[in-house]
């Protein structure tokens, strides 16, 4: 309960008084190129319910291909780059905590193509609480792209090498998560997210 209350709070708060910076940033957007300012996607949720999540969107519009972002890639804009690199392309998704299919500190919530590959034993722990806007696992992993830049085949170094340690943490977290946790990891992901500016 207090954790709810947590992220109905700090989430409206927020949207108010980044009102001005999200208005800026979706102009920029809006000129850097075509289509539209948000970004929606499918995701899982608590329970493996599906949700639709909300971003800024950082590639052309229309792009395809694996959603695994790799290195450089090609379908990044150039204000997609920056805000990537920020991590301000994950603003929107305070309404998604407002709406209360997310929480501000969660499990990140993963396509359907990659919980499917989630083993039994780890599923039901993962998603027994709300997804995120941040978490351990994404702190860890925040040159996610960089790593992948590196193997032969991504999506194989994703399934078998990252996406496991990804759902330990995870079931990690769902185990344990408090405000006080909740609080530990918001004060980090600023931290490391402050030093990239």
């Amino acid at each position: 309960m207090a954790k709810r209350l947590f992220d109905l709070v700090v989430s409206a708060s927020a949207l108010l008084l980044l009102a001005p910076l999200l208005a800026l940033l979706a102009l920029w957007i809006k000129l850097d190129s075509a289509g539209p300012v948000l970004y929606r996607q499918q995701r899982v949720g608590r329970h493996g319910v599906p949700f639709e999540i909300h971003k800024f969107r950082t590639m052309s519009d229309g792009a395809g291909g694996l959603p695994l972002t790799v290195g450089a890639d090609a379908r990044i804009t150039r204000a997609g780059a920056w805000l990537r690199r920020t991590r301000l392309d994950e603003l929107p998704q305070l309404v998604d905590v407002l709406r209360g299919r997310m929480s501000l500190v969660g499990p990140r919530p993963e396509v359907p193509r990659y919980v499917a590959h989630y083993p039994a034993a780890l599923r039901e722990r993962a998603l027994a609480v709300r997804p995120g806007i941040t978490d351990p696992s994404s702190l860890e992993f925040l040159d996610e792209a960089v790593l992948l830049e590196r193997a032969a085949d991504p999506e194989r170094e994703y399934i078998e090498r990252i996406l496991p340690r990804k759902l330990q943490r995870a079931a990690d977290y769902a185990d344990h998560a408090s405000l006080a946790t909740d609080l530990a990891v918001i004060w980090r992901t600023v931290r490391l997210l402050w030093g990239r500016r």
